[in-house]
């Protein structure tokens, strides 16, 4: 088959056993790329001690995180297309036909994915428990729930992008892959899907092609179901933050989880009687802040705390008080009368200018709006 398999592991030795049996329980010859991503536990030992010439091997001891390995892994694939599996996954029968027959150039096709009840239903996926833990798993119920699945389901898809998917190894590298910026992970998902949705490629999911997900495994929960690993929720955050950086928005699905992305302006914000906690607040969400605090301390402090985690240089994004304002657009904030309100406007505030569509100036509860021009920024985001 002209398709290699890429499944990164961190600390998911047992589950990442089940993935690859479950491969090849299906695929005796289908090309793999198993990427150790500087495990802890056994992941090194069982990935070296493996015999199977079908396998490539990336047996890291540095942890770089699977946002790195994902086109690590694609680099090193031997054929043109390739797919992303997660190594707590594992794969239902005529997984690759099902979602092979659906792809063509400038196209991405997804699998379904069957969860386990531990997060809510939802259009784009089967909530059902065959298991919670690697050594539960009911794999022989869940076959036959496949098989008796993809025959009423035979042939159907719907608009949808989430893991697992499958491309054009060229068609991925064509936009430059992934932003490493959301390395080791974090938001990097979102943030690719956007790109191939501006890039014009058509985002397809296969109702007949399934996965059984648990969910979590490896960087958040290696540690027990619901156990957030320390250094997932900080991760989580700098990655949370530089993806409105970029996009200058939070990410919007539909009912099917199918991004919905807003219009990239090009925003200042006119922060009066700043502070520490307003200026961590409002930095992500503007292309500059003017503050009347840039050589006291609180734009000191935040620089040395928030620097570290971002690569903007947050010294020319963050700029005095009275220096000369070239923005397209302008928001003025008091921060002794902003309210949560405000804030919610400031989250929505792309797909509130987009529909205003006026130049000119105007009030938002307690912000001051002015449009020069409106000009959208967002496809500039496409290629890396």
């Amino acid at each position: 088959m002209n398709i290699s398999l890429i499944i990164p592991s961190y600390n998911t030795e047992k589950h990442l056993i089940n993935t690859y049996n479950s491969v090849r329980k299906y695929y005796k010859d289908v090309e793999m790329v198993i990427i150790n991503d500087g495990s802890t536990d056994n992941t090194s030992k069982w990935l070296e001690d493996l015999e199977d010439n079908n396998v490539i091997k990336i047996n890291s001891k540095e942890r770089k995180g699977h946002t790195y390995f994902y086109d690590e892994g694609m680099r090193q694939a031997t054929h043109e297309i390739v797919g992303i599996i997660h190594s707590d996954m594992i794969i239902g029968p005529n997984y690759i036909e099902n979602t092979l027959k659906h792809l063509e150039r400038g196209k991405v096709v997804c699998a379904t994915r069957i969860e386990p009840p531990i997060h809510p239903a939802g259009k784009e996926k089967i909530v059902m428990d065959f298991g919670m833990e690697h050594d539960d798993l009911k794999f022989d119920d869940f076959e036959k729930f496949c098989i008796n699945k993809s025959s009423e389901l035979k042939d159907i898809t719907t608009k949808g992008i989430f893991a697992p998917w499958i491309l054009y190894k060229e068609d991925h590298f064509a936009i430059g892959g992934h932003d490493q910026k959301f390395s080791p992970y974090g938001y990097e998902d979102s943030d690719i899907f956007n790109r191939w949705i501006l890039a014009g490629y058509e985002m397809v999911q296969s109702r007949d092609a399934f996965v059984y997900h648990l969910t979590c495994r490896g960087h958040r929960w290696n540690k027990g179901v619901g156990i957030v690993n320390d250094d997932y929720e900080s991760t989580m955050s700098r990655c949370r933050r530089d993806f409105i950086r970029k996009w200058g928005d939070w990410i919007q699905n539909d009912s099917f989880q199918f991004p919905i992305i807003n219009s990239k302006y090009d925003i200042g914000f006119i922060i009066k009687n700043s502070s520490m906690q307003l200026l961590e607040v409002l930095e992500p969400w503007c292309s500059t802040v003017y503050i009347d605090d840039v050589n006291g301390n609180q734009y000191k402090q935040y620089i040395e705390k928030e620097q570290s985690n971002t690569i903007i240089d947050l010294s020319e994004k963050i700029k005095p008080y009275d220096n000369e304002k070239n923005n397209e657009i302008l928001v003025t904030i008091d921060g002794n009368t902003f309210l949560q309100q405000d804030f919610k406007i400031i989250n929505q505030l792309s797909a509130i200018i987009t529909d205003n569509g006026e130049i000119g100036k105007f009030a938002l509860g307690n912000l001051e709006v002015e449009i020069f021009q409106m000009k959208d920024y967002v496809s500039e985001l496409v290629y890396l």
